[in-house]
């Protein structure tokens, strides 16, 4: 599962770029009870959501040609350099060298082989988000892709990751973990993207997911809000009832009453 002892390769932030932050940050204190705060007046308009004043994510406005808007998953890295090299040897490019961050870390943006953007963050003081898998936090991760395999791969190389087969009724899911932590550790999966359910999808992305106390409550909220239901509300045997999302902008995310823990 997801904790806040983030290590080598685990997800440590996320965070939405906007064509609108003062719209996104009304959609998601709505739906989640976040409240945004500004990371100062040098930090270029970016902020923090947090939920009872622990940060939950970031956030900023971006520009047409910054691209879509979209929640972008950053992950672990003791050193982002080399973790840059490492994707790059793999195939993979880097869409924004490391650089520090106002003495709180070190981070770029790459993409995988396939395109797909993802971050990694190189922690000093800024170690990573306050709260993961309480409501209205990230609690797990996804990427759609048409390659599993290269993809596996390919991640492995950039950032250790392993993958196991979990078998669940209708067919089986490749989970993610840390290398040497074990499934207990596991934070996300690759799925075909043949296999998304919205049905709708014919590039590889990343897709984060929110816990919620209640998923058809966070549905209606989110078409009330002006959102946009991708995937209804469905329950998955032994992990919970799931839905994805679009926030008005149209940026994808997932949400999940997670499934009791066996054990």
């Amino acid at each position: 599962m997801l904790t806040t002892r983030f290590v080598q390769g685990a997800p440590n932030w996320v965070d939405v770029g906007t064509s609108d932050i003062e719209g996104a940050t009304s959609f998601y204190r709505a739906l989640f009870g976040w409240e945004f705060r500004s990371a100062g007046p040098d930090s270029g308009g970016y902020g923090f959501f947090q939920l009872d004043g622990r940060t939950v994510a970031g956030g900023m406005q971006t520009t047409p040609e910054q691209g879509p808007p979209a929640w972008t998953v950053y992950f672990q890295s003791r050193d982002a350099d080399a973790t840059a090299k490492a994707v790059e040897q793999a195939g993979g490019s880097v869409l924004m060298p490391p650089d520090d961050v106002m003495g709180q870390g070190r981070m770029a943006i790459l993409a995988d082989h396939a395109g797909v953007s993802f971050g990694v963050w190189q922690p000093a003081a800024l170690k990573g988000l306050d709260v993961v898998g309480d409501p209205g936090s990230l609690c797990w991760v996804e990427l759609y892709t048409a390659d599993i395999a290269r993809e596996a791969a390919f991640y492995d190389r950039a950032l250790g990751w392993e993958t196991c087969a979990v078998s669940f009724p209708g067919g089986v899911y490749t989970a993610i973990n840390p290398a040497g932590e074990g499934e207990e550790a596991m934070f996300g999966g690759l799925v075909d993207l043949a296999d998304d359910p919205t049905g709708t999808e014919t590039e590889p992305y990343w897709l984060p997911y929110f816990e919620v106390e209640d998923v058809d409550v966070a549905v209606s909220k989110a078409l009330e809000l002006d959102g946009k239901v991708r995937m209804p509300a469905v329950d998955v045997e032994g992990v919970g009832r799931v839905a994805k999302l679009a926030d008005p902008y149209g940026a994808r995310f997932g949400v999940i009453k997670s499934a009791p823990q066996q054990g």
